[in-house]
């Protein structure tokens, strides 16, 4: 059974910092590539970071850029975001994505995690 499940979202000042965690199971983690999304409310999702296989290639959003890192461990199955700089325009609920790099279109999602940055 393939499951993502994210963890790591809290209630937190802006400035602060959260490092969310995603773990993985059911299928092989080190043949996909991860990115990490975010829905705020009444809004859109968005990409936010991706990471290659290898934990080598990683992209960010203009947005994010130089405030977040994106890391994995494949040995964990864990892909993981670190949140610096926290700002109030962060505050919304943080999915992880597997892609398969074989194929794709294989992908899988966790259920969120929320981030609420607020004073």
């Amino acid at each position: 059974q393939v499951q993502l499940v994210e963890s790591g979202g809290d209630l937190v000042q802006p400035g602060g910092s959260l490092r969310l965690s995603c773990a993985a199971s059911g299928f092989t983690f080190s043949n996909y590539r991860m990115y990490w999304y975010r829905q705020a409310p009444g809004k859109e999702r968005e990409w936010v970071a991706r990471i290659g296989r290898l934990g080598i290639s990683t992209n960010y959003a203009d947005s994010v850029k130089g405030r977040f890192t994106v890391s994995r461990d494949n040995a964990k199955s864990t892909v993981y975001l670190q949140m610096n700089s926290l700002k109030e325009e962060d505050t919304a609920v943080y999915y992880c994505n597997a892609v398969s790099v074989a194929t794709g279109t294989e992908n899988y999602w966790g259920q969120g995690t929320q981030v609420t940055v607020s004073s």
